[in-house]
C-alpha cells in the first residue's frame, strides 16, 4: 500500500518558516531586519513609514504587485542593487505560495 502525498505546505507556513525572521505581518509588532509587509502589494517600493531602507530602493519607482515581488523572491539584488536582502527563492510554487499569503495580509 502506498504511502498518502504529503500536502503542500501552505504560504503562512512557508513565510513564517522563511521570512518571518526578517519580516512581520502584524504591525504592532516592533520591526525587525525588514519592513513588516502588511498591505505590501500596491505600497509603493521603500515606503514603509519608520523603516530606514537601504540606497537602492531610493531609485525604485514602482509599487509591489504579483510580477515584482516574484522577481523579488528570485534574486533581490539583480532588481534592486544594493538590496540588502540576503534570501532568494528559486521554486516558483514557494514563490507563488508565499505571494498569495502576503496579497491575504491587508
Amino acid at each position: 500500500m502506498p504511502l498518502p502525498s504529503p500536502k503542500p505546505v501552505g504560504g503562512a507556513t512557508l513565510f513564517k518558516q522563511q521570512c518571518g525572521v526578517c519580516h512581520t505581518t502584524d504591525i504592532s509588532q516592533p520591526m525587525r531586519q525588514g519592513p513588516p509587509l502588511v498591505g505590501v502589494i500596491g505600497r509603493r517600493a521603500g515606503s514603509f513609514e519608520g523603516f530606514h531602507y537601504s540606497a537602492g530602493f531610493a531609485k525604485a519607482d514602482f509599487a509591489w504587485d504579483d510580477a515584482k515581488l516574484d522577481s523579488w523572491l528570485t534574486n533581490p539584488q539583480e532588481m534592486i542593487p544594493g538590496a540588502v536582502m540576503a534570501y532568494r527563492q528559486a521554486k516558483p510554487e514557494v514563490r507563488a505560495a508565499i505571494i498569495t499569503y502576503l496579497k491575504e495580509q491587508k
